[in-house]
């Protein structure tokens, strides 16, 4: 009889525990796009194996950059951040809480999808085109003003 109360308090231990994990990692504590330059991406870990990566993001010319640190469970989104690393991209996250461990990543935010941004905003309706074709179309310095003939 003990023994079958042993085994019986061990089986609903392992299955609150693997409801709690479940719970964690399907409920998000929020979500939402961070845009910036992705200028760290590895793959790390001594047992459990997560790409971490950390992007730099400026909210205005001239400013410090903010660090946004982040976690990728996809392996296809950890290739598409690996082949656009140094570009601006829009990462979009979900902020997972009260994971026990750090296999499951090193921080609370998951990037679950990746676009590529074409243009930099600098205010309301003013931004700057980058990618292919963005010398061409950027604007171009007004012409000088005619020399004045020289005197003798």
């Amino acid at each position: 009889m003990l023994i079958k109360r042993l085994l019986l308090s061990t089986v609903v231990l392992v299955l609150l525990a693997a409801a709690y994990f479940w719970a964690a990692l399907s409920w998000s504590y929020s979500t939402g796009e961070r845009a910036g330059w992705v200028q760290k991406f590895s793959h790390k870990g001594w047992l459990c194996k997560t790409w971490e990566g950390e992007a730099a993001l400026v909210s205005l010319p001239g400013s410090s950059p903010e660090k946004f640190l982040f976690t990728v469970h996809d392996d296809e989104v950890a290739r598409q951040l690996t082949t656009h690393i140094g570009k601006r991209m829009s990462l979009h996250y979900e902020e997972k809480v009260g994971l026990p461990t750090r296999c499951f990543g090193e921080t609370r935010h998951f990037v679950t999808r990746v676009t590529l941004s074409d243009e930099i905003p600098f205010g309301p309706g003013i931004s700057f085109p980058t990618g292919p074709g963005a010398a061409a179309s950027a604007p171009t310095a007004p012409p000088a003003p005619p020399a004045a003939p020289a005197s003798r």
